[in-house]
C-alpha cells in the first residue's frame, strides 16, 4: 500500500506569502513608530521583516532550484512501514465486563465483580 510521508513542499506560493509578510512588517513598523514612544510594538514589525526576508530567500531558492527540499514523498509499504499502523492495528489485551466495567481475562465465563455471564467476550 502506498502512503504519503513528509517529503517535498515549499514553493512559489510560500515565496509570495513571505513577500506579503515583509510588506506587512514595513507598514506595521511605520504605523507603530508614529503611534507610540515605546520600541516594543515597532519591534514586531522588524521581526516580521526579518522573518519574511529569510523565508522569501529560502522559498525562492527552493521553488527555482534544481534539487528542491522534499516535504512530501509517496512511499510504498515495502520501502517504509506506515507509522500509523502500530496505533490503528493495536488491539487492547485488557478486557472489561460489559455490565460493570471490571477488568477480566479471556478465560473468564463469569465476571468476578458482578457475577454476570460473559458470553460474547473476544
Amino acid at each position: 500500500m502506498k502512503s504519503v510521508k513528509p517529503g517535498r513542499g515549499p514553493s512559489g506560493m510560500s515565496f509570495i506569502g513571505s513577500i506579503f509578510a515583509v510588506i506587512f512588517g514595513i507598514f506595521w513598523t511605520a504605523i507603530a513608530f508614529s503611534m507610540t514612544e515605546s520600541i516594543l510594538f515597532p519591534m514586531f514589525g522588524v521581526l516580521f521583516i526579518i522573518m519574511g526576508i529569510i523565508q522569501a530567500v529560502y522559498h525562492f531558492k527552493n521553488a527555482t532550484g534544481k534539487n528542491r527540499f522534499s516535504e512530501f514523498d509517496i512511499t510504498d509499504s515495502s520501502e517504509e512501514e506506515d507509522p500509523m499502523g502500530k496505533w490503528v492495528d493495536n488491539k487492547s489485551k485488557i478486557l472489561y465486563c460489559p455490565y460493570c466495567g471490571a477488568k477480566i481475562d479471556k478465560e473468564f465465563s463469569f465476571c468476578p465483580k458482578c457475577g454476570k455471564k460473559l458470553d460474547n467476550i473476544k
